[in-house]
């Protein structure tokens, strides 16, 4: 059954308030899983992100590119190796990454947008000295070319955004020694939003949000405090590969981003709805 031209009315109406309070705030997008390798799901998302620019909401899309790393890995015959959560990276590994992440994946993604009508321009961290990063060490364990963010010098992406464009970001960064350095996606993308001041930093997963019971997504818990973090690891409520990301949401609010949300990337138009409705989706961190 298609919508009236009066709910079509209706649903532009009620968005208002929304682009009202948002004219003008960056939003920081972290784009990966299986909203990145669904064709239908790539489609709304990049549709999201060329619609909240023209109603004057700036967009930084920060991806990541795991599934297509792994695949030209197995082209090349090379095992993909994980340590606690993280992509083992030696330098051959670096060399893919680079690749694919700063070649492929993110000049496809400006591609996309462009041909929705939208203006993007893509960027790895080693564009305008954009991300600088050490090597990540934890508790003696080796990553191989793992780094974590040092410094972000935000100004060639507030360009950008006054270009009326969206700057594509890859989370590729330059050593404080010269060398590249793999970021992981989710870290990047706060440590991004918290340079730039974000209004609010979205993290599009691949399931509803955090769930109470993680087997039943009835059990989604739609607000959580940054304080309520460490309580909820110790009760196992938060556990696994969530941990970093919701870490990664904390540390942003700590440091002045005003919200972060884990959302379903698997629903079209997710951005849309947790942007510009009063439901929201997902898990808001505040």
């Amino acid at each position: 059954m298609g919508v009236s031209n009066y709910e079509r009315a209706k649903i532009l109406a009620q968005a208002l308030p929304y682009i009202q309070k948002y004219n003008r705030k960056t939003i920081v997008i972290k784009y990966g899983g299986n909203a990145m390798t669904n064709e239908e799901l790539k489609r709304a998302v990049m549709t999201d992100i060329v619609l909240l620019p023209l109603v004057g909401i700036n967009v930084v899309l920060v991806h990541g590119g795991g599934p297509e790393i792994n695949d030209m890995l197995n082209k090349v015959g090379k095992e993909s190796k994980f340590i606690k959560g993280l992509r083992y990276t030696d330098e051959e590994t670096m060399d893919i990454v680079q690749m694919v992440l700063c070649g492929k994946v993110n000049k496809e993604l400006v591609s996309l947008i462009t041909s929705q009508g939208g203006r993007a321009v893509g960027l790895c961290g080693f564009d305008g000295g954009m991300l600088t990063a050490e090597k990540l060490c934890d508790d003696g364990t080796d990553y191989g070319y793992v780094g974590e963010i040092t410094h972000v010098d935000t100004s060639i992406i507030t360009d950008i955004i006054e270009d009326n464009a969206v700057p594509v970001i890859s989370t590729v960064a330059r050593g404080e020694d010269g060398k590249a350095y793999n970021i992981n996606a989710d870290t990047a993308a706060a440590k991004i939003a918290v340079a730039l001041g974000a209004e609010k930093l979205i993290l599009l997963t691949d399931i509803k949000g955090l769930l109470r019971d993680p087997n039943d997504e009835n059990t989604l818990i739609t607000t959580v405090k940054v304080e309520e973090i460490d309580r909820l690891i110790e009760e196992g409520i938060i556990s696994g590969g969530m941990i970093p990301k919701i870490k990664c949401c904390g540390d942003a609010i700590k440091n002045g981003v005003k919200r972060a949300h884990i959302i379903d990337g698997r629903i079209p138009h997710s951005i849309l709805i947790e942007m510009l409705t009063d439901e929201g989706i997902g898990t808001m961190f505040l």
